[in-house]
């Protein structure tokens, strides 16, 4: 019988080191073509509807484009951008199938979801109202505020406190038997006394005693907190006021009826409009169709247009990131028909695709990204340091 002499152990060696290439060579090759078979998904995107999407610098920004960023990098999906003028269009887009994924904060109205296929809602948001104060507004505010009850009271309170000490020091000091009260009367003396104590300045020549200095202490004290109680108040009220005035004009969505409303094409807000054009045979309310959010806000200014409809994210993001040059808008209504927000998908998507979507929106949620995307788009951009 024939013999098979053992390989040498080079040989062995080369065999196996051969063996191993090939079936790395093999992997590599199969993940090249798993990775050429992932489609590129056509993603749409609107511009200027920041904080939600908008460009700056050439560069896509906003919540909803970080979120997808976000989703696309954990799931490895590839995809190209393309701009779209409405989400209406988009959306007509994903329904046809010119587009894979439409991605903003896309309101999943009920309309809409008899239409159009959607992603996991990642917020839910409603539409405000955005309006224009005058400066004679601020000023009825002001003395509104001025002449409420509550005001009268802590004024009134301050003063009673500081008679109080006033009639302590009076009697502290001995000054019924000071020459000065014999000279000028008992009823001056005692209004300077007063009058000190509740301004301040000279306090320290009405005392020479020890109790005396701390009746002055406690009286500088009780400036101090009512004070920052006053302001504390004024503040508050004149804002509640402003706000009031601002309402007290527009109270729910059909007192826009008669006014020039500026709102975004395409928009849910803009078929709230309609809704109510549709249902009264009142004053229509003039639509005025808007590029973007930013440009709406310069119409409210100019007064080319009575109000601003849009969502409430996005009206507030304009409050904090506008340049207001003495303008002095406020948000009379908010919360105005709430509704979730997602991205929306082309019927023909991938099931398994759309639900790795979803999965990581869940995900995303859960950690608190989503919540943490929101809140830096809508912080105020602070100064950069000099």
């Amino acid at each position: 019988m024939a013999r098979h002499r053992a390989l040498p152990l080079e040989g062995r060696i080369r065999a196996v080191l051969v063996s191993w290439g090939t079936a790395l060579l093999l992997a590599l090759a199969g993940a090249e073509v798993a990775a050429a078979s992932e489609p590129v998904l056509r993603v749409g995107v609107v511009d200027g509807a920041p904080p939600c999407s908008y460009r700056d610098a050439g560069d896509w920004q906003g919540l909803s484009i970080e979120l997808w960023n976000r989703i696309a990098t954990r799931e490895g999906l590839p995809y190209v951008v393309t701009e779209w003028p409405s989400v209406q269009e988009m959306l007509e887009a994903t329904r046809t199938g010119r587009l894979d994924v439409a991605v903003g904060c896309i309101n999943v109205s009920p309309d809409r979801l008899a239409r159009y296929r959607f992603s996991l809602p990642f917020q839910e948001d409603g539409l405000a109202v955005m309006v224009l104060q005058s400066r004679l507004d601020l000023g009825r505010s002001f003395l509104a505020a001025l002449l409420t009850p509550t005001l009268l009271q802590l004024l009134g309170g301050y003063l009673l406190v500081i008679a109080l000490l006033a009639l302590l020091t009076w009697a502290v000091e001995h000054y019924s038997r000071q020459p000065e009260t014999l000279s000028h009367g008992r009823v001056r003396t005692f209004g300077k006394v007063f009058q000190v104590l509740a301004t301040g300045p000279g306090s320290n020549t009405l005392v020479i005693t020890t109790r005396g200095n701390a009746i002055v202490l406690v009286a500088y004290l009780v400036r101090i907190v009512s004070a920052s109680l006053l302001v504390g108040y004024l503040t508050v009220n004149v804002a509640r006021e402003v706000q009031g005035t601002a309402a007290g004009r527009i109270r729910s969505e059909s007192d826009l009826r008669g006014l020039r409303v500026g709102v975004r094409s395409g928009t849910v807000s803009e078929a709230l409009l309609k809704e109510l054009n549709a249902g009264t045979t009142g004053p229509k309310v003039s639509i005025l169709p808007m590029a973007s959010i930013r440009s709406g806000f310069d119409l409210l200014v100019s007064g080319r247009v009575d109000a601003l409809l849009g969502d409430n994210l996005q009206l507030s993001y304009l409050l904090t990131h506008s340049e207001l040059n003495g303008a002095l808008p406020s948000l009379a209504l908010q919360g105005i028909r709430p509704e979730s927000q997602a991205f929306a998908f082309a019927s023909g998507l991938p099931q398994a695709t759309a639900e790795r979507i979803d999965l990581a929106i869940s995900a995303l949620k859960r950690s608190g990204v989503v919540s943490s995307l929101r809140q830096q788009a809508t912080e105020p951009v602070s100064a950069p340091a000099r």
